[in-house]
């Protein structure tokens, strides 16, 4: 299979690393943490002018209309950036929702204000695989309309949204969500507990107690499939920011051990320590083959074919997130748990990621039972 860029996507992933280097260097990074929002408007916007908020928006709606690969690019630059920003949550899984599900009056309504930069949207879904259990969030008819109940944990960018879109269940059996509604924080009954993940990102547990919404606030009619999909692109998203994270770390730890001498010379040159350095690359090489092909499948019509590509690239992501990012800070030696080093801010991230979407465990059972049943 040909994994190599057209001269397009090439040039996408340069301009993107371009302005990483040149305007989000650990130094603005650090500031821009250390304000009020948790993440630069200025950026925001700078996104928008470079094309990636509008990457998922169809191009009939004046969005660029990229898909797996453009996304796979994006994210992977912005993940060697340490990027806060809610492109993730917003430009990949709440865009992509909303183009899948929304009616036409909706889509025209948000999407061009998502592509400027003018409205942030997220997703409040439990996205790990549901292994069986219940739904978060329920949905019950009441009236005209329906009253959600229920509550997911750690919400990334949930602070920052001027809109919430929430799967829900309204099936009786409570398993799997078939319903998007768009609601605000201000509606009557929404109660958001801001924390800080572990990899310095705004997020909050969302809880709804019987909070009524209209008829005209459901996104869409039947979203089982269109939010399956969804959650699948934003899984490959995740992988492929991961593998940014994955590889900036091992470029750090190499410089490292070049600049840093002991016992008369750089102790990059110990055989033991080059040794564990060719590990991390191999463990990055294995997860970015299976990334590559979880993007080649994640829009596939085929859920059990998308599914299975996607959580064997996860379990493998998440097997070099937790090599990669431990050797990363043991060959930097004390200094690796440092704030003021960067590559301490790199394992967070990778610690982060390893859960994010679900486990590698949770994705190894999902795998398992796909081939159980070919």
């Amino acid at each position: 299979m040909d994994f190599s860029f057209t001269d397009e996507q090439q040039l996408l992933l340069d301009s993107i690393r371009r302005y990483i280097g040149d305007h989000y260097g650990f130094d603005q990074r650090r500031k821009i943490l250390a304000g009020p929002d948790g993440y630069s408007r200025a950026v925001w916007q700078d996104f928008a002018g470079l094309g990636l908020l509008g990457l998922n928006v169809p191009a009939a709606a004046g969005g660029m209309g990229g898909g797996a690969v453009e996304t796979l690019l994006m994210a992977s630059a912005l993940g060697e950036g340490l990027v806060v920003e809610p492109y993730l949550s917003s430009a990949v899984l709440a865009t992509r929702a909303i183009a899948a599900l929304g009616s036409a009056a909706q889509q025209e309504s948000w999407l061009p204000r998502l592509s400027a930069g003018e409205m942030i949207a997220v997703l409040v879904h439990d996205l790990a695989p549901s292994g069986g259990r219940a739904s978060a969030i329920r949905a019950t008819a009441h009236g005209n309309g329906w009253l959600l109940s229920g509550r997911v944990p750690v919400v990334y960018h949930a602070p920052l949204a001027d809109l919430l879109l929430v799967a829900a269940c309204t099936a009786a059996d409570g398993r799997q969500p078939d319903a998007l509604f768009a609601i605000t924080h201000q509606r009557p009954g929404v109660t958001l507990s801001s924390c800080t993940t572990v990899d310095a990102q705004v997020a909050a547990d969302v809880e709804f107690a019987a909070v009524s919404v209209d008829a005209d606030m459901r996104v869409g009619g039947d979203a089982v499939a269109g939010l399956a999909a969804t959650v699948d692109f934003g899984l490959m998203t995740l992988c492929a920011e991961t593998l940014g994270v994955l590889d900036k770390s091992l470029a750090l730890t190499v410089e490292y051990t070049r600049t840093r001498h002991q016992f008369g010379g750089p102790i990059g040159r110990f055989q033991a320590l080059q040794h564990r350095m060719v590990d991390m690359y191999t463990h990055i090489e294995q997860a970015r083959s299976l990334v590559y092909l979880a993007a080649s499948r994640c829009e596939s019509a085929d859920a059990a074919e998308r599914e299975s590509a996607l959580s064997a690239a996860k379990v493998l992501v998440s097997d070099a997130a937790r090599y990669v990012g431990q050797q990363a800070v043991q060959l930097h030696g004390g200094m690796g748990v440092a704030d003021e080093v960067s590559v301490s801010h790199y394992f967070k991230r990778l610690l982060a990621a390893e859960l994010r979407f679900g486990s590698g465990d949770a994705h190894l059972d999902r795998y398992a039972g796909h081939m159980l049943r070919n």
